[in-house]
């Protein structure tokens, strides 16, 4: 298949400055929804002894306390709720306390967890952690699988790809949780799958088309992928379409993300990382 995705190159990047720009503005001004994971709070999996007492009427009896609710194996159901800034102890368990009066014995208790403040910072800390570690040990995977132009593609992409996901659950008010960092760790390592296939096959036509001009060369590079790139980017998005329909909430959350990171890490494999080895000479690089 010949593409011409190099002369959108401008487009392209005007494009990923607008979206990188977006991300951080929201990041700076908007910042993230912690989950309880990370902001502190209660859940409490619970099943109703009756089937007439509802997710709804849970709901209505527990609105002052406005809770996620999710009905979790078509019987349990998931109760989530955050606390005050600086609750102790003792407010946490009173709060507890209070929802048991509420539910009464309308339901049967399978688990009770508090987060505390000082336990959600330390899984702040644990998750930034592990995403600066996964960044620097696919930068120095990405440094030695290549030098010169193809280094400098996939390390300015993956710094993209980083920045967009981050961007994304601020924009979009998804809860960012420990789930949220699985799914940012999942996704940019799908990225750079893409990214590594596409490079060994413009390696490939580099040292096959000696005079061949690098746009040329890209776009061709670029086409013969093409079908491969999109036959692996539709089969998973269309798995995360199928959990985001039928998977209630909490997969629908990781569905939608899942899903933006399949076609954020198409798009910077495509163009990002293609367009910024037009500015390489390939043909001079020893890898």
């Amino acid at each position: 298949m010949k593409l011409h995705i190099m002369k959108y190159r401008k487009v392209a990047y005007i494009v990923s400055g607008a979206l990188v720009l977006l991300s951080v503005f929201s990041l700076l001004f908007r910042g993230l929804n912690y989950g309880i994971d990370f902001s502190g709070g209660i859940s409490m999996e619970v099943t109703p002894v009756e089937q007439s007492y509802t997710l709804d009427e849970m709901r209505s009896d527990l609105s002052e306390f406005s809770p996620e609710l999710q009905q979790v194996d078509g019987k349990s159901i998931l109760i989530r709720l955050g606390l005050p800034k600086g609750a102790t102890d003792s407010q946490q368990n009173e709060r507890v306390s209070e929802i048991k009066e509420i539910l009464g014995n309308k339901v049967e208790y399978s688990q009770v967890q508090i987060v505390g403040p000082k336990i959600g910072g330390e899984l702040i800390r644990g998750g930034i952690l592990a995403i600066l570690f996964a960044f620097i040990m696919m930068a120095i995977y990405v440094w030695i699988r290549y030098k010169g132009g193809y280094a400098v593609g996939a390390f300015v992409s993956l710094f993209f790809d980083f920045v967009l996901m981050f961007g994304f659950f601020s924009i979009t008010g998804l809860e960012f949780n420990q789930t949220a960092i699985a799914i940012i760790l999942t996704g940019i390592g799908y990225s750079i799958n893409d990214k590594v296939v596409n490079y060994d096959r413009i390696d490939e036509n580099v040292k096959k088309y000696h005079k061949m001009p690098m746009a040329d060369l890209i776009d061709l590079s670029v086409g013969e992928m093409f079908r491969r790139t999109m036959l692996t980017s539709v089969s998973t998005l269309l798995a995360m379409v199928g959990l985001y329909l039928f998977g209630g909430q909490l997969l629908r959350e990781f569905g939608l993300a899942m899903g933006f990171s399949v076609i954020m890490g198409t798009f910077t494999s495509i163009f990002i990382s293609n367009m910024i080895l037009y500015n390489f000479n390939l043909r001079d690089t020893d890898k």
